[in-house]
């Protein structure tokens, strides 16, 4: 029996939920070390990924410590689907997998994040940069549905790591472009029943239970802000004021 991979995360954010969908689907033993955004770029988090970015892995079974969430799903594949369960031998599918991961890596997240900071975060609102991601937004996404058209996955006839790469951050799209929930799939009615064929899984359901509880141990609105705060600037002056707190040995709430 495997040894249990440690997940190290701060729990808002969608790109540990990607390791943990693949750890789920493959039924590898795993712990979450849940902390604070607040200390992403501290001790001893810094020390595992000197990036200051969630997630990163510690595997007892090779002794190796992993960050990038797109590297950590390449490893967990290579190292432990040895049925293929979430991936192909072949060499043609198995490239194709690491393609759509890597448009995953460099488009659909960059682009989402960025959309979510000047829609949601950013306290000023610049029209233009808000124009600019959103429509890059739904230019990925038109990317993914024309690739989609007449199939169910993205490559070859059953659900594998690319599928799910990319299930987290759409699950956002409504709260990245602003728009209703039940409109954030409007036009692209592929995306819609893709994304809804991998959230109705079990994998998917005990992921967002258990963020759901990680977050509220935060005290955490759902785009990871504390209750109470709006936008970045607001979060930033919290730190900084939590931090003066501590170094004056005062409580910290």
């Amino acid at each position: 029996m495997a040894k249990p991979i440690k997940v190290w995360m701060a729990p808002p954010g969608p790109n540990p939920w990607k390791v943990v969908l693949i750890l789920e689907e493959l039924d590898i033993p795993y712990e979450i070390v849940s902390f604070k955004f607040d200390d992403v770029k501290k001790k001893p988090f810094i020390d595992l990924n000197p990036n200051g970015r969630v997630p990163a892995i510690e595997d007892p079974n090779t002794g190796l410590t992993l960050w990038e969430s797109g590297a950590i799903i390449q490893y967990l594949i290579e190292q432990y689907d040895t049925e293929k369960k979430l991936t192909y031998g072949d060499v043609i599918k198995k490239n194709q997998l690491n393609q759509w991961l890597m448009f995953q890596m460099s488009g659909q997240g960059p682009y989402f994040g960025q959309a979510g900071w000047f829609n949601v975060l950013h306290s000023e609102k610049i029209p233009s940069a808000i124009e600019r991601y959103n429509t890059e937004v739904k230019r990925i996404l038109s990317v993914l549905e024309g690739q989609l058209e007449g199939k169910q996955w993205l490559v070859g006839d059953k659900i594998t790591f690319a599928d799910l790469s990319f299930v987290t951050w759409n699950d956002r799209i409504d709260a990245t472009l602003m728009c209703a929930p039940e409109k954030k799939f409007d036009g692209i009615p592929n995306v819609k029943a893709w994304h809804e064929r991998m959230t109705s899984r079990p994998s998917w359901k005990k992921a967002m239970e258990t963020r759901a509880k990680l977050m509220d141990e935060q005290g955490l609105q759902w785009n990871g802000m504390p209750k109470g705060i709006n936008n970045m600037e607001e979060y930033e002056a919290k730190i900084k004021a939590d931090a003066e707190a501590r170094a004056n040995g005062e409580a910290v709430g």
